[in-house]
């Protein structure tokens, strides 16, 4: 019987080749089945306990995080958020960013806080999620920083990665900066980004275009319904951005 948080057998079949072949232990002893790894995975996501707290039918919660961590650190989680969403909307895509609360345990990190986006906001010490959807609020990038940082700083960088000829464009009033708004006209997109206030030149905006922004917000509630998103625990920003990819993964395969 399928437990709570647990992957489909629809998902699962969709993503199981991707993932490394189990390894045999020292002994002849086969190594615990990648499907009961990625479930003790989404447990401790979902949930947002500690890894300590791992419900013992998942077996050791070292090899369960041993596992996380060489997936991590090889690659494996962004190999699989690209494989599915291999056919995004690109009709228009949308812009924004989001604060998580960093709890007590997730300071302290070797390297200091701004190397592991951690940073003092009016909402003390925060993490701020970037992230770029497609048409449909599917998630197609995602950035950390500190919760001090602005906006439109990586609201620049991250749409260069990117092809945007003949898409359109949708952000909020944050992100009305001359050279967004340049880098956009020059990949032969659209702008749909209100001016700020104190603009003299007010540009035009296609309001009920930018109705569609709200589909961005949708994504972070979705996100968020992964504690261990919504409140950041892990020290290490590349941790924390492991469990961002994990649960994006599982919003395409819904």
């Amino acid at each position: 019987m399928r437990r709570r948080y647990e992957i489909r057998d629809d998902q699962w079949d969709q993503i199981k080749d991707l993932l490394p072949p189990e390894r045999k232990r020292q002994g002849g002893r086969i190594a615990k089945d990648n499907r009961m790894m990625l479930n003790a995975m989404l447990w401790v996501a979902r949930s947002g306990a500690p890894w300590r707290d791992l419900p013992e039918h998942y077996g050791s919660w070292k090899t369960v995080y041993t596992r996380f961590r060489r997936w991590q650190m090889a690659g494996i989680w962004d190999q699989i958020l690209k494989h599915v969403s291999i056919s995004p909307d690109f009709e228009n895509i949308m812009i924004d960013a989001t604060i998580v609360r960093v709890h007590q345990h997730g300071a302290g990190a070797k390297g200091g806080k701004q190397f592991q986006a951690i940073g003092r906001s009016r909402g003390g010490i925060t993490t701020k999620i970037h992230a770029i959807v497609d048409a449909l609020g599917n998630p197609l990038r995602f950035d950390l920083t500190a919760g001090n940082s602005h906006d439109c700083v990586k609201g620049f960088e991250m749409p260069q990665e990117m092809d945007l000829a003949g898409k359109t464009v949708i952000a909020d009033r944050g992100y009305d900066m001359n050279n967004i708004l340049e880098l956009i006209v020059k990949q032969q997109a659209t702008a749909v980004i209100p001016s700020r206030k104190h603009r003299k030149v007010q540009r035009t905006c296609d309001w009920w275009l930018y109705k569609e922004r709200h589909l961005v917000e949708c994504l972070f509630n979705k996100l968020k319904h992964y504690r261990r998103l919504a409140t950041r625990y892990d020290k290490l920003s590349c941790t924390f951005a492991a469990f961002l990819s994990l649960a994006s993964i599982l919003l395409w395969l819904n």
